[in-house]
């Protein structure tokens, strides 16, 4: 017997995937800003060797990018009550995804620092710029220029890895989509339409960061 589709099954249900788009949305962008941010602070630490801090990034980028992101997940979420402290679906989601994004971040933004030459910030020191100066302008820019397009792809790899939020309940994309099939049992259409939204949110993620690495990173302001 031919399988008739039925996409209009899915038409009732156009909240819920709208609601979905919006807290992926939220988790992806609560995670980058604050994942680059702290992968920043770990980048600087590790590139310029600052003990004992250096060490402990290490310890904790390793272990972040050799397990999987549904362990830390779950042990945010399941393991952490154990010891006391019990964190809603939510928290547990954003936690998960800034923890995992500021270790990669911190390699990527790492590997940038590590590309200036030496005798570029001691040229900056001569021209009397302060130490901050020389690291938003000579260090930190320049460095985020040479890994931008990594970076922005490492972003896109944590916003489709939200998905595994929809195990603890988390009311992403993915958790929507399930909640839609167990209702219409549309489970073909459910989820080609869904991989169609993720796809979207892909192509559409890349070019924001495209945008905001021309207008803010790569593009050198002239007087």
């Amino acid at each position: 017997m031919a399988y008739q589709f039925d996409f209009s099954a899915i038409l009732p249900y156009s909240g819920q995937l709208a609601s979905g788009i919006g807290y992926t949305m939220l988790l992806t962008t609560t995670g980058a800003l604050a994942g680059v941010a702290l992968g920043i602070l770990g980048a600087v630490l590790r590139a310029w060797r600052i003990q004992p801090f250096a060490w402990l990034f290490g310890l904790y980028v390793e272990l972040i990018r050799n397990t999987p992101f549904i362990v830390q997940l779950f042990f945010i979420f399941f393991g952490l009550p154990a010891l006391g402290l019990r964190l809603g679906e939510g928290t547990a989601a954003v936690l998960a995804v800034i923890i995992n994004l500021a270790a990669y971040s911190t390699e990527i933004i790492r590997a940038g620092i590590q590309a200036i030459p030496r005798g570029q910030i001691e040229a900056a020191g001569s021209l009397a710029m302060t130490r901050s100066q020389i690291f938003r302008h000579v260090v930190l820019r320049p460095a985020l220029q040479k890994v931008w397009p990594a970076l922005s792809s490492q972003i896109v790899i944590v916003m489709l890895g939200t998905s595994v939020c929809s195990q603890i309940a988390a009311e992403e994309l993915t958790f929507a989509a399930n909640f839609i099939q167990s209702r219409n049992f549309r489970a073909f259409e459910t989820y080609i339409i869904v991989a169609l939204l993720y796809l979207a949110l892909s192509v559409g993620l890349r070019a924001v960061l495209a945008r905001i690495g021309s207008r803010f990173v790569v593009r050198r302001r002239t007087a």
